[in-house]
């Protein structure tokens, strides 16, 4: 990758208890991980608090009298997309096991991911973008090099995280110094999703 120093950590997939959300039947142990709950109301609130500006500019336009029935209408429309965007997230998970990982997406699609085609878990910090803050990454390397499952710290909590390593039983490399995404894109452009695979400069 870059040449940071990276530090490496080894999974232990023992048969101890895990707590409640874990599936315990012939020492199989199956980890359950869901994104971060406050996260939906960090996002939901804001955009259906931009909706109000959208509704109040149909009411100027067209006039308080032949407006209702295109302000319904479109409030309808955006509850529904609300409502439809809520449940994705709510139903989005990752079930782990030592076997591999099942992924339920935000669009409810499922994935599934194999522990014999699992290389290691890779974890980074992104710098976010125009900022010195950071994120932490983690990616799922099949051995081909491909990223098959990814987390983000936008989306995930650092205890979850750590619990990916572990379940599967493979080694875990940490990146010791940020990285931009241009830098990962550089080292290890197969980790990203399609659209991140190209640079917006010019």
């Amino acid at each position: 990758m870059s040449a940071a120093a990276m530090e490496k950590r080894s999974g232990d997939a023992g048969g101890s208890s895990i707590g409640a959300a874990a599936v315990r039947g012939d020492g199989l142990r199956v980890q359950t991980l869901r994104p971060r709950r406050t996260l939906g109301w960090s996002i939901g609130l804001p955009v259906a608090t931009l909706a109000l500006p959208l509704l109040a500019a149909e009411l100027w336009l067209l006039g308080t009298r032949d407006a209702w029935p295109i302000v319904a209408a479109t409030g309808a429309a955006i509850t529904l997309l609300i409502l439809a965007a809520w449940i994705g997230y709510r139903r989005s998970r990752a079930s782990i096991s030592r076997y591999g990982i099942v992924e339920r997406g935000f669009f409810g699609g499922v994935s599934t991911v194999a522990s014999r085609d699992v290389a290691g878990v890779l974890r980074v910090n992104l710098y976010r973008s125009n900022s010195l803050d950071t994120t932490q990454e983690l990616f799922v390397v099949e051995r081909t090099g491909r990223g098959a499952f990814r987390m983000r710290g936008r989306f995930w909590d650092e205890p979850t995280m750590d619990q990916v390593a572990e379940v599967l039983g493979v080694e875990e490399t940490v990146g010791a110094e940020p990285m931009t995404l241009s830098e990962l894109r550089e080292a290890n452009p197969r980790l990203l999703y399609w659209f991140e695979r190209r640079s917006l400069s010019f």
